[in-house]
């Protein structure tokens, strides 16, 4: 079926998952059952679900505007580099799950304890999963860096495209490192309810950073490199800027939240 059969393979997957969770909401496993009075929308919650699950929609979405705006410039220096940019892309979609799974993971236990006013566990949770996600973005860092040849072998054997394709990946993943910034950051502010900074950081990274300089880049010089390039950049400016806002914003209201939980036991302290 060629390229058909993917796309066949895709849907018939989706289903297949589709098919099993429902079963499982359903089915006697679950200890939530699912029932048609709990089904009827209720204005308040589907705004809340809305705004926060629109940072990961936006996120998607940017990423799909990326790859059309990066393929469209790369198409003018011949299909071999947009070639190279789907080996790119294909490999960052591995990389991304460890570090995207563990900031992901985490959100359920920073949310809970936020809202339990535990505030020294929120900041637990960020520093676990910070820490964690840096070292496995590291250790994918330091191999791709050193072995490109054996990232892309897997997925094509043309020698051309090996030979194009190396510099590329090693300037593509430069600055990978700081991914987990992005992450951490973004989905801190998400697990806690804030979504409109979410959002922000979401276009901020995507939309503002790379596809500007995805464009403008390939014109100073860089050719189709400069497309590449554009990615360790936004990876940098965007990582720093959504993390330091998260410190700014979320650690110091949870420093706060410290402190008041401190008065109130000195409080009860005294009175007993």
């Amino acid at each position: 079926m060629g390229i058909r059969g993917a796309a066949v393979a895709t849907v018939i997957s989706q289903l297949v998952s589709a098919l099993w969770v429902l079963k499982f909401i359903f089915g006697k496993k679950t200890l939530l059952k699912m029932r048609k009075k709990y089904a009827v929308p209720e204005k308040g919650i589907v705004k809340t679900v809305l705004s926060i699950g629109m940072a990961g929609f936006i996120m998607n979405g940017t990423n799909c505007l990326v790859q059309a705006v990066c393929n469209v410039v790369l198409s003018s220096y011949g299909d071999l580099y947009v070639g190279i940019m789907t080996v790119v892309n294909s490999i960052r979609e591995i990389a991304q799950l460890p570090v995207s799974g563990i900031a992901n993971g985490s959100q359920p236990v920073l949310g809970y304890n936020y809202g339990a006013n535990r505030p020294e566990r929120v900041k637990s949770g960020i520093k676990f999963s910070v820490m964690v996600g840096m070292i496995v973005s590291l250790i994918f860092w330091v191999t791709v860096m050193m072995f490109p040849r054996a990232y892309m072998a897997p997925f094509t054997s043309d020698p051309e495209m090996l030979r194009d394709g190396i510099p590329a990946i090693r300037i593509y993943y430069l600055a990978f490192f700081t991914m987990i910034l992005q992450f951490s950051g973004q989905h801190t502010f998400t697990a806690l309810g804030m979504a409109k900074p979410a959002i922000f950081f979401s276009l901020f990274r995507k939309a503002i950073l790379v596809v500007p300089l995805a464009i403008f880049l390939p014109r100073t010089g860089l050719g189709a490199y400069g497309v590449f390039a554009s990615e360790p950049i936004s990876n940098v400016i965007g990582g720093i800027a959504c993390f330091t806002a998260m410190m700014l914003i979320v650690w110091r209201k949870l420093t706060r939240m410290e402190r008041v939980n401190a008065e109130k036991n000195q409080v009860v302290s005294t009175a007993l």
